[in-house]
């Protein structure tokens, strides 16, 4: 009877393991593309609204060719780890490829509170120190769209409009952040220091 009870809990861990393997992003521990977006899809149809911010490192090519790519994959999982850091519990943290992330903040409907997140991310990403980059910053563009909580909307949607955004944030030097509006009306900026 014990060694089925050992045999039955060694199964479990593996069953574990493999979920957790299926859903994780190896390099940062984040949710990986498919699961992330399938937890953002299942809160968009509960119809919880929310804001989604699509976040790139500025330049990464550029780190990966100067510094080489054991310092890009550095940078890569210290922005994993201080997206974490400046996100609440129930946001849900992918990352989506290479130097870009994503977040859903569900319930998150007011832009004065999501431009006090951009600055906590701005201000913790600042603090990012890679020995090898001799003192260089890292520096991202983020892209944002709002849902309401009764809005009828995919992820494909929401993605569309964040990354328009980030394309405007990415036009400027330094942090920047743009929240999708028609016609890209608003836009919150911090510059550099």
């Amino acid at each position: 009877m014990l060694f089925c009870i050992e045999c039955i809990e060694e199964e479990k861990k593996r069953e574990n393991r493999l979920i957790y393997l299926a859903q994780t992003d190896l390099m940062t521990g984040l949710y990986n593309r498919g699961s992330g977006e399938r937890q953002i899809s299942h809160l968009l149809q509960e119809k919880t609204g929310g804001l989604l911010c699509l976040i790139d490192c500025d330049k990464f090519k550029t780190i990966n060719d100067t510094y080489g790519h054991s310092t890009g994959d550095k940078v890569i999982i210290a922005v994993a780890e201080t997206m974490q850091k400046s996100c609440r519990d129930k946001d849900v943290v992918l990352r989506l490829g290479g130097d870009e992330f994503a977040v859903f903040m569900p319930e998150m409907r007011e832009k004065a509170a999501a431009e006090r997140f951009f600055e906590r991310l701005f201000h913790n990403i600042s603090q990012i120190t890679i020995a090898e980059m001799k003192g260089k910053q890292i520096e991202i563009s983020l892209g944002a769209c709002f849902c309401e909580a009764s809005e009828e909307v995919s992820f494909d949607q929401l993605y569309r409009k964040a990354n328009r955004a980030m394309y405007q944030s990415k036009k400027k030097q330094g942090y920047s952040a743009s929240i999708y509006e028609e016609w890209m009306k608003s836009n919150y900026s911090k510059p550099l220091k």
